[in-house]
């Protein structure tokens, strides 16, 4: 059997993504590849496919990281670019890995449109790239409602779900939904703090009343299983929130083999974890389920959380009813 190639991390884009950009907009790709087996990995560009005036900056390591900028002009406009990024592992025998995106140059892009939506099950999001503010209004005077963090209390990479847009003469700006107290916030950050675009077709619903949990993929319920939610001196609260990352490895068993962190946060308990923010997670009591049983996470049977995870990726939004 041939050794593994490197391994595509976040936010490096998908394998042909396109990439939309406009005459005067900036664009940033950010790539990371891990070799296997620690060797470490360098990361490269195919000359012929980067277009002129862009820039090409990468840094050896295991994980490698690079990053493409390029700001097209007018002539550049109704043209397209086929990027090929490989990574290549150092002193070891693994064969090299590709990953080609398509760069359009499109002549005109409205003013303001749609990211994500339930109408056609499309949701997307993206990784916070370096710290930003999220303001009440597209604009760099608006007040401000959040800091931007690149990592979650959890040390994992910070990612936004993205509802919508509008490009103005100070750039372009994108409205996210937030992490955090209050529940069920939004804000607008500038799009260059955000990585590509990351597309999901899944919608995770929970209904406290009925404790039950349903996946929706493309609309479609795809699973269901009967859950724990909050106690009713610590509720579980309702709104729109998101799946921000998934979590395994725990030496404690009440968490069981995975738990999803969330964007929604406990009302009640600031400190508890990372912050109050709610999570989805297995029980070594599978007996109290169902029921108002936690402290504001939602529990579920360890048999039923590993079979989610094979089906819920991160960045999915998260309906709790």
């Amino acid at each position: 059997m041939a050794p593994a190639g490197p391994e595509w991390l976040p936010p490096t884009p998908a394998e042909g993504s396109h990439v939309r950009v406009a005459p005067g907009e900036p664009m940033r790709l950010a790539l990371l590849a891990r070799a296997p087996g620690g060797a470490g990995a360098t990361l490269t560009i195919d000359a012929d496919g980067v277009p002129a005036g862009a820039t090409f900056r990468t840094t050896p390591g295991n994980p490698a990281t690079a990053g493409l900028s390029w700001r097209p002009g007018s002539p550049h406009a109704g043209r397209s670019f086929t990027v090929t990024f490989t990574a290549q592992p150092s002193g070891s025998p693994t064969p090299p890995g590709t990953r080609r995106v398509v760069v359009e140059v499109v002549r005109a892009l409205a003013r303001t449109f749609e990211l994500s939506t339930h109408s056609t099950s499309t949701y997307r999001y993206a990784f916070v790239m370096r710290r930003a503010v999220a303001r009440a209004a597209p604009a760099p005077k608006a007040p401000v409602v959040e800091e931007l963090r690149l990592l979650t209390p959890e040390r994992t990479t910070n990612l936004v779900l993205a509802l919508d847009g509008r490009r103005t003469e100070k750039g372009v700006w994108i409205r996210v939904r937030l992490p955090g107290l209050p529940n069920n916030r939004t804000g607008w950050v500038r799009r260059r703090a955000l990585s590509d675009w990351k597309v999901v077709r899944t919608h995770l619903v929970v209904d406290r009343r009925a404790f039950r949990l349903t996946l929706f993929r493309s609309g479609r319920p795809i699973f269901t299983a009967r859950v724990g939610v909050g106690r009713p001196e610590y509720p579980t609260p309702s709104g729109e929130f998101y799946v921000r990352n998934m979590l395994y490895g725990f030496g404690d068993p009440f968490y069981g083999p995975i738990a999803y962190g969330t964007s929604a946060r406990s009302t009640v308990l600031t400190d508890w974890p990372g912050g109050g923010f709610i999570g989805i997670h297995g029980t070594n009591q599978p007996g109290i389920l169902p029921g108002r049983v936690s402290h504001g996470c939602i529990r579920m049977r360890n048999g039923d959380i590993l079979r989610l995870s094979r089906l819920l990726p991160v960045g999915t939004p998260l309906t709790i009813r």
